[in-house]
């Protein structure tokens, strides 16, 4: 198996990187936070310009895929970026309706290769919210073999990250498609979250390493930084390491969803643990690192502190994903 990303894949992370950092997300985020979608909608639209959600859309709805790798590359720097809103959901409903077939495959993958739909999903054994409903233009609900688009986004609840917003979506609501081939879509969909969700953890933890490096750089303590203590060095290359083990997971998950999704299920619940778990105590080593300061509201990297935890959980819990890869 290759891990190593090609040139072109590279280039495409960088001009992501470049986007993003124009963007200014941390505004985006507090905006999202607040109720006001608009700017993190246009933020979608500029992905989408540069082809991030066409990447899960199948060639015959106008899109570019499925293509895992190029994905994971997306997610990892949504995920630096801390980009809001359903990104997993809408990647993965790629794989739920271009699998469930039908009208509605028909009228919203194109729509989301091309950034005009934002969409959310809540799966049989996934949990009972889904993600940022108020925000999305369709939420699809699979119970057993039916497929809906539910009525209403329903009543929120209170999440750790104020950026990513919890509802429990309106019972019923038209059925779109139906049969033993949901219920298969929908599994594939599950994997297709849980990966997506793995490059977003990945990438939230490598900026929380990158800023608190920093920090450690310019804090000072009895006359030195405080990154030059041994203690603080230790946790910083133990936090390293546990990214780093990470990311040849999350590509080599890529290359086996490439390869067919219907094998692939212990790969991506081991880089969904791996990367969750990764991205988790690098936020613990920034709180700890940044002092009090980490427990701010101005602190800009309260956004990622916030969100580290959310990642790691959604779309497969350590204990479930671990289960699954032994299983597998």
């Amino acid at each position: 198996m290759r891990f190593l990303l090609t040139d072109e894949q590279r280039e495409f992370g960088r001009s992501l990187d470049a986007l993003l950092t124009a963007a200014g997300t941390p505004a985006v985020l507090r905006a999202w936070a607040a109720g006001d979608h608009g700017p993190g909608r246009a933020l979608w639209g500029r992905l989408a310009d540069a082809g991030v959600f066409a990447l899960a859309v199948p060639e015959a709805y106008g899109g570019l895929g499925p293509l895992p790798v190029e994905s994971a590359v997306a997610c990892v720097e949504l995920g630096r970026h801390a980009v809001p809103g359903p990104v997993a959901e809408t990647l993965a409903a790629g794989a739920l309706l271009g699998g469930a077939g039908g009208p509605a495959a028909k009228e919203w993958l194109p729509r989301i290769a091309a950034g005009t739909a934002v969409v959310s999903l809540l799966l049989d054994g996934h949990g009972p919210y889904a993600l940022d409903a108020d925000a999305a233009d369709a939420v699809f609900t699979v119970t057993g073999d039916e497929l809906r688009l539910a009525p209403g986004p329903g009543s929120p609840v209170v999440s750790v990250d104020p950026a990513r917003r919890l509802f429990r979506p309106e019972p019923g609501g038209e059925v779109v498609a139906a049969g033993p081939g949901v219920r298969e879509a929908a599994r594939a969909a599950g994997d297709r979250a849980a990966f997506a969700t793995a490059g977003l953890a990945l990438g939230c933890g490598e900026e929380l390493l990158r800023a608190t490096v920093a920090y450690v750089k310019q804090r000072t303590q009895f006359g030195v930084p405080v990154g030059s203590f041994q203690a603080v060095k230790h946790r910083l290359a133990d936090t390293l390491l546990g990214l780093e083990f990470a990311r040849p997971l999350l590509y080599g998950a890529a290359v086996e969803l490439a390869e067919g999704p219907s094998g692939a299920g212990a790969a991506v619940a081991a880089a969904k643990v791996t990367a969750g778990e990764a991205g988790y105590a690098a936020a613990r080593t920034a709180l700890q690192s940044h002092g009090a300061i980490g427990y701010t509201e101005e602190l800009t990297l309260a956004w990622w502190l916030r969100r580290a935890r959310p990642l790691r959980d959604a779309w497969g819990t350590p204990s479930a994903c671990r289960a699954r890869v032994l299983a597998g």
